[in-house]
């Protein structure tokens, strides 16, 4: 089943309003903090937040992650029960370095009896994470590690390899792209990290494209503000539709039933294009879905 993931929206555990706003917001995911947001003396109390949240249910068709702490932390066996026995579905887990870090998730989460149908994201936030992307992905094909996709953390990147965060991302473009192509050899999703600056429109706004044309399926974000616009760069538009929608028709006619390749409008379109055209109007109907 196709899912829109075009906002993910981190909300802080700790803060009870900041839950409860979350209900109406227009975001594809809604990932209720633990670790970054939440200071070291509230993580319980945002834990049993998250867990009254969750239960009380009321967030529509939004699509709900818990971000626990890494596994190094002092707060990860306590963050994981709460998040098997509350029922997300995902969790986001931070600072995975190595498939030993997806088989502890996947292992810790199995022997708590957490529901199958939670799905794992790890955080490529490290300069071993990044370089090991292929191995990480490959640990997909364990379903013990219950791997669906990567979030890249440039942040955190940054921090550790000491490469500036400026506009355009030019000296980071190489290791992100290292990461979407991982995941796509392995079928997983990836998504881009947040724009910190959200008083910044444009911006923002270049950034989130910029992470569309890279392969990112969509965007993490730090502030409401953010999503509407996050979700519209990453709605396919109404001419892509259109023409995928007309590639599709094209391929379908009895005429080109053996052909590889035909042309349209002028322009050679081949079987590949119409596996494009296929996911883009996916997309769109998810889209549409969602919305209705």
């Amino acid at each position: 089943m196709t899912r829109p993931r075009r906002s993910l929206l981190f909300m802080p555990g700790s803060n009870a309003r900041a839950l409860e706003k979350a209900r109406n917001l227009a975001a594809d995911v809604l990932i209720l903090d633990l670790e970054d947001s939440v200071a070291p003396d509230t993580k319980a109390k945002a834990r049993d937040q998250i867990a009254e949240a969750i239960a009380a249910k009321g967030f529509g068709k939004r699509e709900i992650w818990i971000r626990t702490n890494s596994l190094d932390a002092p707060w990860w066996n306590d963050d994981v029960a709460m998040a098997g026995k509350a029922g997300p579905d995902g969790i986001l887990v931070p600072k995975v370095s190595s498939p030993e870090d997806l088989l502890a998730i996947g292992g810790r989460l199995g022997e708590i009896g957490a529901a199958s149908s939670i799905r794992v994201f790890a955080m490529i936030e490290t300069a071993r994470g990044v370089l090991d992307a292929d191995k990480l992905a490959g640990a997909s094909r364990d379903p013990r590690t219950r791997l669906a996709g990567f979030v890249f953390g440039p942040n955190d990147i940054s921090r550790e390899t000491r490469i500036r965060m400026q506009p355009g991302r030019a000296a980071m473009i190489p290791m992100i792209s290292r990461c979407v192509l991982a995941a796509r050899a392995f079928g997983l999703e990836i998504f881009d990290g947040p724009y910190s600056d959200f008083a910044n429109v444009d911006g923002f706004a270049l950034e989130c494209a910029q992470a569309r044309d890279l392969g990112f399926d969509g965007k993490t974000l730090i502030h409401p503000n953010q999503i509407q616009a996050c979700n519209a760069i990453f709605t396919p538009p109404a001419e892509e539709i259109a023409r995928a929608r007309r590639i599709i028709a094209e391929f379908e006619k009895a005429e080109n039933a053996s052909r590889g390749a035909i042309q349209i409008d002028g322009q050679m379109v081949e079987r590949l294009h119409a596996e494009m055209a296929r996911r883009t109007i996916a997309i769109a109907d998810a889209i549409e879905k969602m919305a209705s």
